[in-house]
């Protein structure tokens, strides 16, 4: 059965298109016309993209089973996701195996056939939609991270860049990793960089202490993009740029920012945006089990985080967040003056392209009939497949 979604605008990758007729048909978009004026105060753009979040709703990723998974799916559906990429957290070897196998079983499952209860207290209805955002592969974040900067990844379980071990993490996973964390100055990382990549594994550079010459190395072995940018990396020195100065410095290099207000403030968000571009960011929320809970202790891997007014903590330490990809791209215009339609490129077609999926970040004939409908800058709803989501 065919629908047609009317608007004032649509937001493609392309550019923008006034008074747009959009055919959907089994769930594809079939066509896209120039209609005639219309009295709709709407904005069509592609739904989000997550490519970093360790879950949501009371689910962890590194402990959640595949139909706890897909709850979570739902609610990051209710945000505006169409797609994501469930991450794990550095932990014992045997645990991840075990977690990259429930997630493996996600991503080949159906979507949920009727909603799930959170079984949880939560600001939100306790029931979540039946039509979940998509897992389309998996962003294996440790444990080949820096001792130094690790953030709250648990120091015993941080393992050096290892080929066969990240060889047994694939095979768990039946070759759905799709992203991987490391840090290049590690011993053996650029032969592992050259392995992952080798096997369509996009790298990301991030937990490091690199300096530039080490971060410099990682590009030149594969790695094309750079993990929540600022965070739990060598500090900017006008003399030793180090990571990060070589991530804002790389033009063909994408990178994450985690844009909450809480992990980087907004004059850095702006300096970002200003390097990176609207071709080069991505829009992350890190968002762990906490993200749509209230104030309380959740886990995070197999460690406990503490969620108080918006802030997840563990020891002190920042511990993921409960940011969300609505939030994410409605504060990057807020912090930078940015366009929705620059924004939305953040948060959809940027992260789409870099895991090389760049399709679900497209608005075209014969692409999945994803869309977020703004009413100027607010998000009113999400459509996935071409239906709906009950918010």
């Amino acid at each position: 059965m065919q629908t047609t979604l009317y608007a004032r605008t649509l937001i493609t990758q392309d550019g923008l298109l006034s008074y747009p007729v959009i055919t959907i048909d089994e769930g594809r978009i079939l066509r896209i016309e120039a209609g005639s004026p219309n009295d709709s105060t709407d904005t069509l753009t592609a739904a989000f993209f997550d490519i970093h979040v360790h879950g949501a709703v009371g689910r962890d990723f590194m402990a959640a089973t595949p139909a706890e998974i897909a709850c979570a799916g739902s609610f990051l559906a209710t945000r505006g996701v169409a797609y994501y990429l469930p991450t794990t957290v550095t932990g014992p070897v045997d645990h991840t195996l075990t977690a990259l196998e429930h997630i493996a079983d996600a991503i080949e499952s159906p979507a949920p056939s009727s909603a799930c209860s959170t079984g949880l207290p939560t600001p939100l209805s306790t029931t979540l939609p039946t039509i979940a955002a998509t897992p389309v592969g998996i962003h294996l974040e440790g444990p080949f991270v820096s001792p130094v900067k690790r953030g709250v990844h648990p120091p015993a379980s941080i393992l050096g860049p290892d080929i066969a071990l990240f060889d047994r993490f694939q095979q768990a996973a039946r070759g759905h990793i799709r992203l991987l964390t490391i840090a290049p100055e590690l011993p053996h990382a650029l032969d592992l960089i050259r392995h992952a990549t080798a096997q369509g594994v996009r790298v990301s550079l991030g937990h490091s202490n690199a300096t530039q010459a080490e971060a410099l190395a990682g590009i030149a072995a594969g790695a094309t993009s750079a993990t929540h940018t600022f965070n739990a990396m060598r500090a900017l020195d006008h003399r030793e740029p180090g990571i990060l100065g070589t991530i804002l410095d790389r033009d063909d290099l994408y990178a994450e920012a985690i844009c909450d207000g809480v992990h980087v403030d907004p004059a850095m968000i702006r300096l970002w945006l200003k390097m990176k571009g609207e071709s080069r960011g991505i829009l992350v929320t890190d968002g762990m089990s906490a993200t749509g809970m209230p104030d309380g202790t959740y886990m995070l891997g197999d460690f406990p985080v503490e969620l108080k007014n918006g802030t997840c903590l563990s020891n002190g330490t920042l511990a993921g967040s409960v940011l969300t990809m609505d939030r994410a791209v409605a504060n990057v215009q807020r912090f930078t003056g940015t366009s929705l339609a620059t924004a939305i490129h953040l948060g959809s077609r940027n992260p789409a392209e870099m895991v090389g999926l760049p399709d679900l970040g497209r608005i075209a004939p014969g692409c999945p009939a994803n869309f977020n409908v703004y009413d100027e800058n607010n998000l009113k709803r999400t459509i996935l497949a071409g239906q709906t989501v009950q918010q």
